[in-house]
């Protein structure tokens, strides 16, 4: 299992998005979507920080090179909007 932390390129992101942006996000959702619905994601979302919304994933992949594949696939990334983060969950289990 794999944590995955979407980073936005400033703060206030959620409540700024130009249309561009915008776009990209909904490609960016139609794309978790999907992963979703394979069974490669745990859960994924929003997360209400004070300090600015960002975005949590938690994947099931074989190795961290597989996550960051699809990070780097993500339509927010590819549109140069979002970076992200990638980390092991150590022995991590589900319900």
């Amino acid at each position: 299992m794999y944590y995955f932390r979407l980073n936005p390129p400033r703060a206030d992101f959620a409540q700024t998005m130009t249309a561009d942006e915008q776009r990209a996000m909904a490609e960016h959702q139609e794309y978790w979507q999907a992963l979703l619905a394979e069974g490669r994601v745990a859960v994924y979302g929003p997360v209400a920080d004070p300090e600015g919304v960002w975005g949590l994933g938690v994947l099931r992949a074989r190795d961290r090179g597989e996550v960051l594949a699809i990070g780097e696939r993500d339509p927010s990334v590819i549109a140069g909007v979002n970076t992200f983060d990638v980390f092991e969950i150590m022995g991590g289990t589900t319900g």
